[in-house]
């Protein structure tokens, strides 16, 4: 029996008109790659991810020491996952990453 892995997270590069299948793939996966190298793996992206979100809603009020430092990870690995997906890409200004929780 093969072990599985749970896909925790998905994502999608939008607003990024042209781009053929093969290139935006590439450009997902080297800014997934870029945000697991940061945070540490599928589980270390979504629980920042989490945390920034709930940081987000709650306007940083009433949350925990631990979500608000995942929350600043977070920010930090965007910068750097954004880089590198973005990396061979020519100009798109509207583009953008987007991240969903599965």
């Amino acid at each position: 029996m093969e072990p599985t892995t749970e896909i925790l997270y998905t994502v999608s590069l939008n607003d990024y008109p042209g781009l053929p299948a093969p290139e935006r793939a590439t450009a997902e996966l080297r800014y997934s790659r870029a945000l697991e190298q940061v945070l540490g793996g599928q589980d270390g992206v979504a629980r920042a991810y989490g945390a920034w979100c709930t940081a987000a809603e709650n306007y940083g009020a009433d949350i925990t020491a631990e979500e608000a430092n995942l929350a600043e990870r977070w920010a930090k690995a965007v910068d750097k996952a954004r880089q590198a997906g973005f990396r061979d890409l020519g100009e798109a200004p509207e583009a953008y990453f987007e991240v969903r929780l599965e």
